[in-house]
């Protein structure tokens, strides 16, 4: 099918105009109409990316292109590498799981749905993008839904939360579209494969014994950085999404969890690395030491905390710092780790927090102190809670394991030092994991309001059971995303060791493709 990608991404939007046009009215059919509606459109979207995953031959380049002209001269370019075609199969997996979690809001619940049906098109076309402009209209897109299902739909302070993760992403990507423009006026292009191919200018010069990057790769490379570092986020521009996971709705803090947070890896690794090598290689020290720091700083952060959400926000920001230790590793296991992470990431933190939901629905609090001893009357919750944990943790067996372990490997071959420190985040993830699971689940059941509750409900195990199924088969199975995502990674690679070559520039040991 020649437009697959494009009804795929459009899918969703399709059925939000249906449901902005044609549903009236705010009663209890509507809102049953309205979330069957986004369901159905979410898990049809679904189904049609699985014919992209089945027609992907791994190693092939870019696949499925499709190509339109627009109004000025803009073009519609969209399709899908290695690198790309996993998390398109990420984010139509895991909306309709988000669409069931918000079964329970009864708030202009039309405009709820319709919210996270733009989202989805919106983070679809980030990943299918082969046009810069393209690429920047979804990646900003996305705020505004997310914005208004924060400031909307979320807690007391959701205003303070929606303005801050709306100033906080959108004036980092300022700066990335000036780069973009001043791309446009270098290459005489937008077009992403061929800015993959285009040199841009740098220099070199030595002071003091350490080499400083400087031309226009340097502030392309800055730029693009200060977009995807906010978006990520790396700490210490990281302030913003405890905020916002504290205030948003569970269904919003899954979405911006599990998908929003991988925008800025994927952009590292589709543009900072293959289009800015030479400012790439020499800047990498500084992004290896910030992210050694951030997986300490934000793990030791999340042991202090008394709100659950925050204390696994914190340790989403701390597995972000694998994730981009990873990329600029520059080797084929740290790159393959760091995609990997992200991919496993979206499965775990997507449902922590679906966790916490379930407890949030039911007790009217977030406070771990509110809780204790829910395995005597929520066995299954705590059997799912323990799973989750565990993965978060990285124990082998599960994806968590797998996506650390690569991006360790691959830290350890860029600098040992920087591999060290970022592995006591490992000890550091179980104080802090285990801590909270033995505060609200382990124990007698001592306060009387816990008396009473009741354990997950069908609707809530159909919600996780996808994904207890996901982290256990990619732990014991990882070549699912490896063999897809490595041929891509040895292509990349290549590209970024040869232009490091011809800038005289020694690039990093690089092990087999399929070493892993």
């Amino acid at each position: 099918m020649d437009s697959l990608l494009s009804i795929v991404t459009f899918l969703p939007t399709v059925a939000a105009i249906i449901l902005a046009v044609f549903l009236r009215g705010d009663d209890e059919a509507a809102q049953r109409n309205a979330k069957y509606l986004a369901l159905i459109a979410t898990t049809a979207s679904f189904l049609l990316s699985l014919l992209i995953l089945a027609g992907f031959e791994p190693g092939k380049g870019f696949q499925m292109v499709e190509t339109h002209e627009w109004i000025g001269g803009l073009t519609y370019k969209v399709g899908v590498d290695g690198i790309s075609v996993l998390f398109v199969l990420l984010t139509t997996f895991l909306m309709p799981l988000v669409i069931l979690s918000a079964w329970e809001v009864t708030t202009r619940v039309k405009e709820y749905m319709i919210a996270f049906l733009v989202l989805e098109t919106l983070m679809i076309g980030v990943f299918i993008s082969l046009d810069l402009i393209l690429f920047y209209l979804f990646f900003e897109g996305g705020l505004i839904p997310m914005f208004l299902i924060i400031g909307i739909w979320g807690g007391q302070n959701r205003i303070y939360a929606a303005f801050k993760f709306f100033l906080y992403t959108f004036l980092g990507s300022v700066l990335m579209l000036v780069a973009m423009l001043a791309m446009y006026a270098d290459a005489g292009t937008t077009d992403i494969p061929t800015l993959l191919t285009h040199e841009f200018s740098h220099s070199t010069i030595s002071v003091l014994g350490f080499q400083i990057v400087g031309g226009l790769q340097t502030l392309l490379w800055v730029a693009f950085f200060a977009s995807f570092a906010v978006k990520m986020p790396m700490w210490p521009v990281h302030t913003w999404l405890p905020d916002a996971h504290v205030q948003a709705p569970t269904a919003g803090s899954v979405v911006l969890a599990a998908i929003l947070l991988k925008l800025g890896g994927y952009g590292f690794i589709r543009f900072s690395l293959p289009m800015f090598p030479v400012a790439s290689d020499l800047l990498a020290p500084f992004v290896l030491w910030i992210s050694a720091i951030a997986i300490v700083y934000t793990s030791l952060v999340a042991l202090a905390q008394t709100d659950m959400k925050k204390l696994i926000a914190y340790s989403s920001v701390a597995h972000m710092g694998y994730v981009t230790a990873g990329i600029f590793a520059a080797n084929q296991q740290g790159i393959d780790g760091a995609i990997f992470q992200m991919i496993s990431h979206g499965f775990i933190s997507g449902a922590l927090f679906l966790c916490v939901g379930v407890i949030y629905d039911r007790m009217h609090t977030r406070e771990i102190d509110a809780y204790g001893g829910l395995v005597n009357r929520m066995p299954a919750y705590a059997l799912i809670f323990m799973l989750f944990t565990m993965a978060n943790v990285g124990l082998p067996g599960t994806s968590g394991f797998v996506g650390e372990f690569l991006t360790l490997m691959g830290m350890f071959q860029a600098n040992t030092w920087v591999a060290a420190v970022a592995t006591t985040g490992v000890i550091l993830s179980a104080a802090y994991a285990l801590w909270l699971y033995r505060r609200v689940v382990m124990g007698d059941l001592i306060k009387e309001s816990l008396k009473t509750i009741k354990d997950i409900t069908p609707r809530e195990r159909w919600i996780f059971a996808p994904l207890v199924v996901m982290t256990i088969l990619l732990g014991v199975y990882p070549s699912l995303v490896t063999d897809r995502v490595g041929p891509a990674v040895s292509h990349l690679l290549g590209g970024y060791e040869a232009s490091l070559e011809a800038a005289g520039l020694d690039a990093p040991a690089a092990p087999a493709a399929n070493e892993h």
